[in-house]
């Protein structure tokens, strides 16, 4: 991909993200398009969290704000958190999954939260300022180029934003840097499922919206590989096409994109 089309999908990512944390209680989805992004119920998002695999304690359980409704399932479910971990969370939004692991994690554990939309970090930063949580640090920061130091994570979470990347390769590689040995990436994102329409690929707003950028699931266990990851798992779950659908109407985004949990260990 070129430099130039990498900073237009960098550009209509960021640009539709701060359009969803400007709205006053967020959007329901993964905002896909500008009609998507338009303000929703607090009840919307929780709703939408619930459908993705969050319980109902959960989505109750963080600041309020911090839950916009974004992502396609629960890193949570799959990370396995213990007390006194460091967490980092990719493209951490208002800091939903921040809190959670925050949770997990204890006093003596630490949280970092990276997000490339200031209008995000602003909102998150805010949300931490305002809660009980004095273990949650949030950056301001690209996924392709982390400000996190080498060998300081132990699990790394992350919610649909690893597709909204032009580098995958590069998120990845990066990935491995900040993880200690032994250290676990465990994520949810969307895969292809089946070849993408090239009127599909080149639809900015559906970059932004997870569903453009999907790389198959064999593209995913290259990468990790090639970024020196082991005991790769991918594994689909069909069952996420069903609010899948519902991202961009009428553009069949359900047919060819699927969630997937995904786990390498350093």
């Amino acid at each position: 991909m070129s430099g130039t089309n990498e900073n237009k999908i960098r550009k209509a990512v960021r640009e539709n993200y701060a359009r969803v944390a400007e709205t006053t209680k967020g959007a329901s989805g993964c905002c896909c398009t500008p009609s998507c992004c338009s303000p929703s119920s607090t009840s919307s998002a929780a709703d939408t969290s619930v459908n993705m695999g969050y319980s109902q304690d959960e989505v109750e359980s963080v600041p309020e704000g911090s839950n916009m409704g974004l992502g396609c399932g629960n890193p949570q479910a799959i990370a396995s958190l213990k007390p006194g971990k460091t967490v980092l969370d990719l493209g951490c939004g208002g800091g939903f999954d921040c809190f959670l692991a925050a949770k997990q994690v204890g006093n003596e554990g630490y949280v970092i939260g990276v997000d490339m939309t200031p209008e995000m970090v602003d909102k998150a930063r805010k949300n931490v300022a305002e809660s009980k949580y004095d273990n949650v640090d949030i950056r301001l920061g690209e996924i392709e180029n982390l400000p996190v130091a080498d060998n300081f994570v132990d699990v790394i979470i992350s919610n649909c934003v690893i597709n909204l990347s032009p580098d995958k390769q590069r998120v990845f590689d990066e990935a491995f840097r900040v993880l200690k040995s032994g250290g676990r990436i465990a994520v949810s994102d969307v895969i292809a499922s089946a070849p993408i329409p090239e009127n599909v690929r080149t639809d900015l707003a559906l970059h932004a919206g997870c569903i453009a950028g999907a790389s198959t699931s064999d593209e995913v266990i290259a990468m990790l590989q090639k970024a020196g990851f082991s005991d790769i798992r991918v594994a689909p779950k069909e069952e996420s096409k069903s609010f899948i659908k519902d991202w961009a109407p009428g553009s069949g985004a359900e047919n060819y994109v699927v969630s997937a949990d995904i786990q390498a260990v350093k």
